[in-house]
């Protein structure tokens, strides 16, 4: 274990390295101009933080109305907000390990299989990367938003083709199964009952609903673009797009924490072709920031949550 652990350290460092040498170059290249641009807090970024913040809310809305359906119980808006607020704080630990453990501590005596959690978190992250990949890739392709064309385009989305195919995969409920019954049958002794997983129309109904928290965070980034620079109303689409699909980027790099560094590149990439690169330098570091200030809101709402569960003697 301590190898494995070991391990992973270096290649985290290795990857932060990689991708942190090549975005302070291109930050140290266009530093002059970087300084000019004039950066203001106003109703733009403020509704940006405000969906950064609500698409994870709803997230968490769509998670708890899944787990309480496969497992035919009823989860609390509030809890599954709760929940998932915390899960999300805890994405800056590499692999998703720390959201996925919180929601799997969480369950504790609530009657819910752990394995149910588990599997409606896999089906989480399949949604959502899905919704990530797939239409923002067709936006991208449509619109040619890479200074090389869709040559470009393939190349930058390498890592999130290779993902596709697992990814449908888990769509599919009979193959879905026979993986997780392989390691239960080795870990559990027995097979993972039938209910726990999503027939067809359900899934494709859910891959649907979580098209939403997407669309939240497409929608805020382009208001983080309308609050510092005037570009043209036809690059909001692709613009949005772009985002999205660098924070599925993000997320495919496990060794990274939150995807940080490898966010931004595939941001300056496509932002560049609308913008000077200067420009899409500092639109990705904006994004980064009102980002993490999303971050402190759901801290502040976990909390808020947390402390009402606390004075009422709820089980949290």
């Amino acid at each position: 274990m301590s190898r494995k652990r070991a391990l992973r350290g270096v290649l985290t460092l290795v990857v932060l390295l990689v991708v942190g040498y090549f975005f302070a170059r291109g930050l140290a290249e266009n530093w002059s101009a970087v300084r000019e641009i004039e950066i203001q807090v106003n109703g733009w970024s403020v509704g940006a933080v405000v969906l950064f913040s609500a698409a994870v809310v709803v997230s968490g809305l769509l998670w708890g109305h899944m787990l309480g359906r496969l497992n035919h119980s009823r989860i609390t808006r509030t809890d599954a907000i709760r929940v998932q607020c915390l899960s999300w704080l805890l994405k800056y630990v590499p692999g998703q390990v720390g959201s996925v453990a919180n929601k799997v501590v969480w369950v504790g005596d609530r009657g819910i299989s752990r394995t149910l959690v588990v599997i409606t978190f896999v089906y989480e992250n399949v949604f959502l990367l899905l919704g990530s990949i797939v239409p923002t890739g067709v936006i991208l392709l449509v619109s040619r938003a890479t200074p090389g064309g869709s040559g470009d385009l393939v190349t930058t989305l390498l890592p999130a083709i290779a993902a596709l195919v697992p990814l449908l995969l888990v769509m599919d409920r009979r193959i879905f199964r026979g993986g997780v019954n392989l390691v239960a049958r080795r870990a559990l002794r027995r097979d993972v009952p039938d209910e726990y997983f999503l027939r067809p129309l359900d899934a494709l109904g859910y891959q649907l609903a979580f098209l939403v928290p997407r669309v939240l965070n497409g929608i805020g980034f382009v208001f983080i673009v309308a609050s510092f620079l005037d570009v043209s109303s036809s690059a909001y689409l692709p613009l949005a797009a772009a985002y999205v699909l660098a924070g599925a980027v993000g997320i495919l790099a496990v060794f990274v924490p939150s995807g940080l560094g490898v966010r931004e590149s595939v941001i300056v990439l496509f932002a560049s072709h609308y913008m000077p690169i200067e420009q899409a330098i500092v639109l990705s570091l904006l994004a980064r920031l009102y980002s993490t200030v999303g971050d402190a809101v759901l801290a502040l709402l976990y909390g808020a949550l947390k402390l009402r569960d606390v004075s009422e003697g709820r089980q949290s």
